[in-house]
């Protein structure tokens, strides 16, 4: 299974693996998945480490350079993600969730949230 993962199931993973659920653990531990991550979440942690945020002290070219060499591909912010957006109900206004949402609707990829708001969109979307 293709798995897109939001932005702080990437910084559990990377950083604190002991706040990942058993669940998610085990999808990301599975090596039948192929794990994706979004330069959308890259661009969070910038700005709100930059913002003072404790949850997102972390370097963003060293959280990439991890990514990248366990295995993670990336997954590149196209148009089609960005247009998907206007088909998107308005349940949720973090930008950064959104594009997520798009780009995992869009690539049939399917988006890995703690987030139980993102998770009521329709499409490829689970909690683990």
């Amino acid at each position: 299974m293709k798995l897109l993962l939001d932005t702080h199931l990437l910084l559990w993973a990377a950083g604190e693996p002991k706040r990942l659920s058993g669940g998610a653990q085990a999808l990301i531990d599975d090596p039948a998945n192929e794990l994706f991550f979004s330069p959308a979440s890259l661009w969070e942690v910038v700005i709100k480490s930059r913002l003072g945020r404790h949850d997102f002290k972390v370097d963003a070219r060293l959280l990439r350079r991890g990514l990248l060499d366990n295995g993670y591909n990336e997954l590149p912010i196209i148009s089609d993600h960005v247009v998907a957006l206007l088909s998107m109900p308005a349940l949720h206004k973090d930008p950064f969730d959104r594009i997520l949402v798009a780009q995992a609707t869009a690539e049939g990829i399917t988006l890995l949230t703690t987030d139980s708001l993102v998770a009521q969109y329709p499409g490829p979307i689970r909690t683990p």
